[in-house]
């Protein structure tokens, strides 16, 4: 993989914008898509009689399918061109999207899903990859600020958006509706979008199964542990093994072949490895924060799912404000400043959130969301321009897949523990709490509103409990987000941005 070459040339002005815009739809279907049916699963669960664990799946399938299949998009079309492979994939996703709503059992819609991402998985990279390729380097600032709205704005809407289809509509719709959008992105990519040079290269079998391997086993591990008690669970023993020998095997291989599916050339630039940390980080914030607002707003708050998704929504209006902003900043202004400014505002942001109490109304929910936003439009064009500033265009395509599978498995692993420690937490809290409920001594202790001599009185007390101790469990989850947001941010200091003849001018020095 790392012998391959695929540079799109660069396509006439006049048509720049009619591509930018067709391979911005599929990214924005894509990207929408790993969020927005999160919000109908009880819906989809009561029509096709399926239980929790059965509709773990409908996530998982997708899931796992799409990561396992990113990182091949850099060697498809260095082999057999990106217009091809983006044809392909868009018409794939689209078919299977109205398969999806058309589904009639779980079974054809976990099918269904895992058709859906594999041919998903090449959009959001390869989108980036056309980007680049059909502007010069003074003009990939801003074009990735457009991809960057695509990629970040979609997962942030899309509780909204499907929480409107699903109220208003039906579930199906939060599927048929890519159908419409992926035509459009058809049409522009056959109508515009000129062919890249490809170049034939061996496929490495072994590399590529090995890390195949390590990425399903991963995603497995995150997705099932926490319903099978992780570590209590053959399975998720199981999946620990397979998923840490497939990553041994990979690494020894990637060091020793000499055609490896992953290039070390990758990881032997500077800003591109930093950027894969950073990226890694960007998607263990972002998407947990995006796991963790809707339970605690309908479950615990109480908020119905429309409501739930109004409130959210400010997010995705902060990042598209603050991305239109940065593209005009990059080039400019000095990029890690920029990145800088991301991720405080977005340590700002989570610091708002340590702050839930029962007692608080939804502006919390709404101006934290608005600020982080402006946080991650601020932190993630610049990074995602930055990373490729030194690469060697050759290794473009092989970069964006890897640079988004590194996002994807920072969002899988963010959430997982922080659903993991949510669940923890809230147990260790209720036990704590419980410890000062003494049914003597009723005024002094605070319950004297509760009737301890009765069932729906005891009931009563222990759903008080149990809201406060999830309340603070939740405060300790952003609490460590926090954390590793500031941990991270003084690796900003290691960017570089020398310009050389692969080099973009961004100013970073």
């Amino acid at each position: 993989m790392s012998t391959v070459t695929a540079i799109g040339p660069k396509a006439a002005p006049a048509h720049r914008g009619f591509i930018t815009v067709a391979v911005m739809l599929a990214s924005v279907l894509q990207a929408l898509d790993t969020t927005i049916a999160n919000v109908a699963l009880p819906h989809i669960r009561g029509s096709l009689s399926a239980t929790l664990e059965q509709m773990g799946w409908v996530l998982t399938s997708y899931i796992v399918a799409a990561a396992i299949m990113t990182p091949l998009a850099g060697w498809l079309a260095g082999r057999v061109g990106q217009k091809k492979v983006l044809l392909v994939s868009v018409i794939g996703f689209t078919a299977t999207s109205a398969l999806c709503g058309m589904a009639q059992s779980l079974t054809q819609l976990v099918l269904f899903r895992l058709l859906q991402g594999l041919f998903g998985a090449s959009l959001v990279p390869l989108s980036q990859a056309v980007l680049l390729d059909i502007n010069p380097p003074e003009r990939h600032g801003r074009a990735t600020a457009i991809w960057g709205m695509g990629v970040l704005v979609g997962p942030i809407i899309g509780p909204a958006l499907g929480g409107w289809l699903t109220e208003n509509a039906s579930w199906r719709w939060v599927f048929y509706i890519n159908v419409p959008f992926g035509v459009l992105s058809t049409l522009g990519i056959l109508t515009f979008m000129r062919e890249s040079t490809t170049r034939r290269s061996p496929f490495d079998f072994f590399g590529f199964a090995s890390l195949s391997l390590a990425i399903g086993a991963l995603q497995l591990l995150l997705d099932r542990g926490q319903l099978l008690d992780w570590f209590n669970s053959t399975e998720i023993w199981l999946d620990a093994i397979v998923g840490g020998t497939a990553l041994y095997l990979l690494i020894v291989h990637t060091l020793t072949a000499r055609h490896p599916f992953v290039s070390p050339q990758l990881f032997r630039d500077r800003n591109f490895l930093l950027g894969s940390l950073f990226i890694l980080m960007i998607g263990v914030v972002l998407f947990a924060t995006l796991a963790l607002l809707p339970p605690l707003l309908q479950d615990v708050m109480g908020y119905p799912v429309v409501t739930t998704g109004f409130v959210t929504a400010p997010r995705g209006i902060g990042g598209m404000l603050s991305m239109a902003l940065v593209g005009r900043f990059i080039g400019r202004v000095n990029a890690r400043a920029l990145m800088a400014l991301g991720f405080g505002a977005t340590a700002l942001s989570l610091w708002m959130l340590c702050g839930l109490s029962p007692q608080m109304d939804d502006r919390l929910v709404i101006w934290s969301g608005f600020v982080q936003g402006v946080g991650m439009g601020f932190a993630y064009v610049p990074l995602a321009a930055v990373a490729f500033a030194t690469l060697a265009p050759q290794l473009r395509s092989e970069g964006t897949a890897i640079f988004n599978l590194l996002r994807n498995v920072g969002s899988s692993v963010g959430i997982a523990v922080m659903q993991a420690l949510l669940t923890r937490n809230t147990q260790i809290m209720h036990a704590r709490l419980a410890e000062h409920v003494m049914p003597y001594a009723t005024s002094a202790a605070g319950h004297a509103s509760y009737d301890l001599s009765s069932g729906a009185g005891l009931a009563a007390l222990n759903a008080g409990l149990t809201r406060q101790a999830t309340l603070i469990a939740y405060n300790n989850d952003f609490k460590l987000l926090l954390v590793l947001t500031i941990a991270i941010m003084p690796l900003l200091l290691l960017l570089r941005g020398r310009r050389d003849r692969h080099s973009v001018p961004l100013a970073a020095e």
